[in-house]
């Protein structure tokens, strides 16, 4: 293998971080900016050179996917004795099964999932609050700490924690839950680098057995890595670190977003001042987005070109990015459903475009929307809506399929206001207090049943007397998400999280708003810097095309709140308002420059009465008699097509129309919301139906 044949292609900084000879390494590697490339290349480098045995390499990732194709790029790249790679766990698992073998152990049993146990410890007890999967949520939490049971009330006051019970409660079901697995002889996948890292600790001449095997070490994605594992790698390595052993580590500290997991940040953030003569590489060139798309990020994350924060777009300009408000989230749904229909053009797939929402339940609205518009979509992370644990729970709790529905939602709505409801036989939940409204995965969950009481609220208003039976056909009818197959081509519904480490050339950010964009539950500084990195996550998975959108009013089980935008929404119009000005700033000092005064200048704009309303409110001066005979046609148009009418036109977009009278098909296309497929479809009809209303009203004489 010829070592310079790997650096073709390469940037500069991308090379200087496959061929540093320093030790130890950390890779900064910005969004989209070949991190995997580099670091298998690294890899193949240094086995080319000769200064890395692949008998002797272990790479690590965070998951079973990442680790294939790590694996099958360098075995692309030439390396034929392949290296170890996988997962912590993975790699755990089979150096524990040779030091229960080398000392004639019995090995445990491997429990695959913590909430089965929990459930019948448990006994059911907690209602709807309280899942199976939050208690185990809350173990893992304390186990990559390395938090025993009786350690675990203190550790959570520390950290702040809303456990799903009572901290003493939780404790005591931490506690039986250990004892339980000793009882039976089993161990659970946390337990697999807790006791790893005991048995490399007590056992010298083990320990030194795989030091030796394992010389060169390499990290992925490592402002993911947790307490425990950042000790298994200091295990590995030694204390102090054996000089025989390198390390590699490859993140990016704006993607830190699971320390509400474990996950601690500051294992990447503090590496260079922890490690003695780091060598420390910074990848900042983006293969991956538009200029658009990044200056938004970078006015996402509070860090202005130079500042680090603004990557070198190696991408061609794109169209700026749309912003847009909705009056409830249904309206919101449907209008991105409308977007996406336009945007399908042939020759593109459905798999090209994405919806990402900060929570699972907000996604329900989407599910619903693209299936009446005929849109075929995939649920990536937690699943359909209706596949989910909590709401198949839920659904067999409503009662007998005879039964009415309506009682049972009554039932399901108390129980979700409730902190803790009614054990119904004795447990360890007795004489405990009520806990604190749910946080992180828990609130996700209760989010998740509170949509779909509400969902049981449209269902009663169709059908009054209906059945569980009833429902539930109904939902499946109402929710049509494909099947989750790799080739099914089907727009991608996701969180914010679960799209970490994908991309898609469009991507709708929906339900900006206060309370979701930050989490109402990120209250300290630390929650609400994850919450804006969160979001720089979600914006950064855009290719050409990012569209932002926000709800005025959004219905939570049978309550219809008020919303106001993000806080963070101004940044994104304010780079935007940069970005349409043309002339790109010259340098840091002028972007920042150029941020303030922008943002001046929309809240001016705005005034305290219009606070959180778009800047430009478009069709607010439109003709009413013009914009009655749009929609005259409109409802023709989708009785003839067999869909709703706002798969034809959205009335914001109606609006816009009355208003602007275009009469040309390039004054159409000008018109917000009416692309080139729809101006193709309706526009003959359009401006026969606009050519043929009385004249507009003038500006003085307009309603809004």
């Amino acid at each position: 293998m010829d070592p310079s044949a790997l650096l073709d292609g390469l940037t500069e900084r991308q090379a200087e971080a496959v061929t540093t000879p320093g030790a130890p390494v950390c890779i900064l590697a910005g969004a989209g900016s070949g991190k995997t490339r580099v670091l298998t290349r690294r890899i193949a480098y240094r086995v080319a050179t000769g200064s890395a045995d692949p008998r002797h390499v272990l790479a690590l990732t965070f998951t079973r996917k990442a680790a294939m194709e790590l694996g099958r790029r360098l075995e692309v790249l030439g390396v034929r004795d392949r290296v170890v790679a996988g997962t912590f766990h993975a790699l755990a698992y089979a150096q524990l099964r040779q030091w229960w073998a080398d000392n004639d152990r019995r090995p445990p049993t491997l429990l695959e999932r913590k909430a089965g146990m929990l459930a019948r410890l448990t006994g059911g007890a907690g209602g709807p609050r309280v899942q199976p999967a939050d208690l185990a949520g809350e173990i893992e939490w304390a186990k990559a700490r390395m938090v025993e049971p009786e350690g675990y009330e203190a550790a959570a006051a520390a950290a702040g924690r809303q456990p799903p019970l009572p901290a003493p409660a939780m404790a005591s079901l931490y506690q039986r839950y250990e004892d339980e697995k000793r009882r039976r002889g089993q161990v659970d996948f946390d337990d697999l680098l807790l006791d790893l890292v005991a048995a490399l600790s007590s056992d010298h001449a083990f320990a030194t057995a795989q030091r030796w095997r394992y010389r060169h070490l390499f990290v992925d994605e490592f402002q993911d890595v947790n307490p425990v594992q950042a000790r298994l790698l200091a295990c590995w390595r030694g204390a102090p670190p054996d000089t025989s052993t390198d390390l590699c580590v490859v993140g990016d500290p704006n993607q830190a977003i699971y320390s509400w997991n474990g996950a601690d940040p500051t294992q990447l953030q503090h590496f260079a001042r922890r490690e003695a003569g780091a060598t420390v590489v910074v990848l900042d060139d983006n293969f991956r987005s538009s200029p658009q798309i990044l200056a938004v990020a970078a006015t996402v994350i509070s860090t202005g070109p130079g500042r680090g924060g603004l990557l070198r777009a190696r991408r061609p300009d794109g169209p700026l990015p749309w912003l847009r408000s909705f009056d409830t989230e249904v309206d919101e749904a449907r209008g991105v459903a409308r977007a996406i229909r336009d945007r399908h053009r042939p020759g593109t797939a459905w798999s090209d475009l994405a919806v990402l929402t900060r929570t699972n339940a907000q996604l329900v609205a989407f599910e619903r929307a693209l299936g009446e518009a005929g849109v075929p979509v995939r649920v990536r992370g937690g699943g359909a809506f209706l596949q989910r644990p909590e709401v198949k729970s839920a659904l067999r709790e409503l009662g007998p399929s005879s039964a009415r529905v309506d009682a049972g939602l009554a039932d399901m709505a108390i129980a979700l206001r409730r902190p803790v409801a009614e054990p119904a036989e004795p447990s360890l939940l007795d004489d405990i207090p009520p806990v604190p409204a749910a946080e992180g995965p828990a609130a996700e969950r209760l989010a998740v049943l509170e949509e779909l009481v509400r969902l049981g609220h449209d269902y009663l208003a169709l059908e009054a007397d209906g059945t569980v039976a009833g429902f539930v056909a109904w939902l499946g009818a109402t929710l049509r998400s494909e099947p989750p197959r790799a080739s099914a081509d089907a727009v991608e519904l996701a969180t914010f999280h679960a799209a970490k480490g994908l991309e898609w050339p469009v991507v709708f950010l929906a339900g900006l708003e206060r309370g979701l964009v930050p989490i109402s539950f990120a209250r300290t500084d630390d929650a609400r810097d994850e919450e804006r990195r969160l979001l720089y996550v979600a914006v950064t998975r855009a290719e050409r095309e990012l569209h932002c959108s926000w709800a005025r009013e959004r219905t939570v089980g049978a309550r219809t709140v008020r919303r106001q935008p993000s806080p963070w929404w101004e940044e994104i119009q304010a780079a935007r308002a940069v970005l349409a000005a043309g002339s790109a700033p010259s340098g840091p000092g002028e972007w920042r420059n150029r941020l303030a005064a922008e943002r001046s200048r929309l809240r001016g704009a705005r005034g305290g009465a219009s606070k959180g309303r778009d800047q430009v409110e478009v069709g607010r001066h439109a003709d009413p008699e013009v914009l009655a005979a749009l929609k005259a046609w409109r409802t023709a148009a989708a009785r003839a097509g067999g869909v709703p009418a706002f798969v034809v036109f959205h009335d914001t977009t109606l609006a816009a129309l009355a208003e602007a009278r275009p009469s040309t098909r390039d004054a159409l296309l000008a018109v917000p919301g009416l692309g080139p497929v729809k101006a193709e479809r309706y526009g003959d009809d359009l401006l026969a139906v606009l050519a043929g209303a009385r004249p507009a009203a003038t500006p003085s004489r307009a309603r809004g």
